[in-house]
């Protein structure tokens, strides 16, 4: 059957359903697909749990941990790399790379190399097996069964337990199972991400500097790396007449067709960003601005000569993608023949067709029949000064109930945080799970003796005078009454830049010193370095909420200094919120919910961890909703007070003393909320 299980921090969730799913794989001879939405959680399920069931299992066992086509090294392509030699610098970087490591991998995954930067990274996909790059009818590596990707994915298919990501999970529904190998029984861990994923998987981005960079790989080359158009030219200039005139011909047309192409499209971007300029709040300019295409925005004048220079650019954008698609065709038929020296090149045009076929595809829809059921927006990122089209559907649910609860025989949704205030509604709902049964394991963890919630009740409202100031003294107090030994979660880098800058030279002349996300560390270093130090503050925003383990003293106290809604005018939210009688309150409230219970698993992680959790946001407490996530947490001791009380009470929680005095029992807990929703606050 169909599942929902919440287990709560310390219930050895992993073995949970590791040993179950292996006992009923090997008696059943069936394969078990196990998805996670992490990198640290799939490692740490092949690294540290599932080789804990060696002492378990009666029978030998077959486990596999398969990735994506893209972390997987293509030799044909890297041997055609390797005799074209390196053009640029970071193709010589990589290219050496792979030159060491090659000898010693044993299975060509990718993320076993240091690429440190985007340019490295953009090398490795031109050689990695994607399958633009893959031709497995004329690959003596395939032939040989060296090819790196399909040995792994025999393995998967003769594996009882098959660990993915969510991504590739979702890549094999959009590629209708041709993915993975068959399957009918699947564990989602981590599955308050799902939707997301889901959601991440089908989005559709494009800027004008990613297309252009196509269309001159195709036409102008890059650097000293000639164009692709010159390359067919000098292949041609090679063999026989007949198919050198047909090949130059053809790459005449084509050249002709992609110029015009390149200038249409560039006229049809400017036009786009003229009318985002025309359009966006002039608020949101600091450093990136989105739109959400609407039918209001539709009718404008502006959008006209937006249409109009899409239908300009749409004639020859369609020649120019059929006429690849006809070239690359001829190109196979060759190269299968007699001319291998077509292969490469061949490889480089199919890889660029499927880019702008995919472009062309997404525009077309956008400006001729766009979809009620797809959010459409524009986002300009001020500082690179680039603009991009973007796409996502507006609901997950139907997806997930069609091609996972519908087709598999069971599916079991699993993590830390599924419910909100005690009901699997919210979740059930978003994911369409109708028919999943439910199961709610609590943590062994006394939270009542174990984390003190404090609460402030005297911080202005964002935005008000004295906000921050208030803040950042409440933090200074508090990181000196603990010694370091704390991370504080914001929902802004610009709060959180601005509050590291307040604090850091006060902290530092007690000895604290203050790692604050953004800074140019990694988010793994910024942890490293934490840990390392005995005295230390970190400062994280979204990527810190969750999927944080930092067991012991080293994390003592957590602080949450907002709430974390969503922004409203965010295009993804705003158009899910539509869907909502009461949007704040049947949406935004729940995916707040569930971040902060995320955010608030970070402090335990075992059963000897104590500390403190210090929330800055007075909304918990003047809001009605605010009891909502009172009610979601699972039982900590909760005090209520002042910004000044909380360093004392924390010091005292910490020393094992008895807390101060509670506040009079006349103090609300929880006065009478405005009738409107309080948007403003957001992130």
């Amino acid at each position: 059957q169909h599942l929902l299980v919440e287990a709560g921090t310390g219930t050895g969730k992993s073995l949970a359903y590791l040993v179950p799913a292996l006992q009923w794989a090997i008696e059943n001879d069936e394969r078990v697909v196990i998805s996670t939405n992490t990198i640290n959680l799939q490692e740490q399920l092949a690294n540290k749990d599932i080789p804990l069931l060696d002492g378990i299992a009666l029978t030998d066992f077959r486990t596999m941990v398969l990735k994506g086509r893209s972390h997987y090294l293509c030799r044909r392509q890297f041997q055609a790399l390797r005799r074209r030699g390196a053009s640029t610098e970071e193709e010589l970087r990589v290219l050496s790379k792979i030159l060491i490591w090659l000898p010693n991998t044993l299975n060509g995954d990718g993320d076993e190399l240091f690429l440190p930067t985007a340019q490295e990274w953009a090398v490795w996909a031109h050689v990695s097996a994607i399958p633009e790059n893959c031709n497995v009818r004329d690959c003596p590596y395939y032939e040989a069964g060296e090819c790196f990707f399909y040995r792994a994915r025999e393995r998967a298919a003769a594996a009882h337990l098959v660990v993915v990501n969510h991504a590739l999970l979702l890549a094999d529904v959009a590629a209708q199972n041709r993915v993975l190998p068959d399957y009918s029984y699947l564990i989602v861990d981590e599955a308050h991400h799902l939707e997301n994923a889901t959601t991440e998987s089908l989005h559709f981005s494009i800027d004008w500097y990613a297309l252009r960079y196509s269309l001159d790989e195709l036409l102008r080359g890059h650097g000293s790396f000639p164009s692709l158009m010159e390359t067919l030219q000098g292949v041609a200039s090679r063999l026989p007449r007949e198919v050198r005139v047909l090949l130059e011909e053809a790459a005449v047309r084509l050249e002709d067709v992609g110029e015009l192409t390149m200038r249409r499209f560039e006229e049809l971007f400017g036009a786009l960003d003229a009318f985002l300029e025309e359009n966006v709040n002039g608020g949101q300019r600091t450093y990136a601005a989105r739109l959400r295409i609407v039918d209001s925005l539709r009718t404008q004048p502006s959008w006209d000569r937006v249409e109009v220079l899409w239908s300009v650019a749409a004639e020859p954008a369609a020649v120019l993608v059929d006429g690849l698609r006809r070239l690359s065709g001829g190109l196979e038929e060759l190269s299968t023949v007699s001319l291998p020296e077509l292969d490469a090149p061949r490889s480089q045009m199919l890889a660029i067709n499927q880019r702008l076929a995919e472009v062309y595809a997404q525009l077309k829809t956008l400006f001729e029949e766009p979809s009620k059921g797809t959010i459409y927006w524009l986002e300009k990122d001020y500082n690179r000064g680039t603009l991009s089209l973007q796409s996502v559907p507006l609901q997950i649910g139907p997806l997930v109930r069609e091609s996972l609860f519908k087709k598999k025989k069971s599916v079991v949704l699993t993590s830390a945080t599924l419910r909100i205030a005690g009901s699997f509604d919210y979740i059930r709902q978003r994911l369409e799970a109708r028919e999943a049964a439910e199961l709610a394991v609590g943590s062994p963890f006394d939270y009542e003796s174990a984390v003190l919630l404090y609460v402030a009740n005297d911080i202005p409202e964002p935005g008000r005078p004295g906000y921050q100031g208030t803040l950042e003294r409440a933090l200074l107090s508090l990181f000196t009454a603990t010694k370091g030994r704390a991370m504080a979660l914001f929902t802004s880098y610009s709060q959180l830049h601005a509050t590291a800058q307040a604090i850091t030279g006060p902290l530092a002349r007690l000895g604290i010193t203050v790692h604050a996300q953004g800074g140019g560390s990694s988010r793994a270093q910024l942890l490293a370095n934490f840990q390392r130090e005995e005295k230390s503050v970190l400062l994280g925003t979204r990527s810190f909420w969750e999927g944080v383990d930092i067991p012991g003293d080293a994390l003592s106290c957590l602080v949450m200094v907002k709430l974390p809604f969503d922004v409203p005018d965010d295009p993804i939210v705003a158009a899910r919120s539509e869907m909502y009688e009461d949007a704040f309150n049947e949406y935004m409230v729940p995916e707040a919910i569930l971040r902060f219970l995320q955010g608030f698993g970070r402090l335990i992680r075992t059963r000897t961890d104590r500390g403190v959790v210090a929330v800055l946001d007075g909304r918990l407490l003047t809001k009605r909703y605010g009891r909502r996530f009172l009610d979601s947490l699972p039982g900590p001791t909760v005090r209520v007070g002042s910004s000044q009380q909380l360093a004392e009470s924390a010091a005292s929680w910490l020393g094992g003393k008895p807390l101060p005095a509670e506040p009079a029992a006349d103090e609300p807990w929880s006065v009478p909320p405005p009738e409107e929703p309080d948007w403003f606050w957001g992130a």
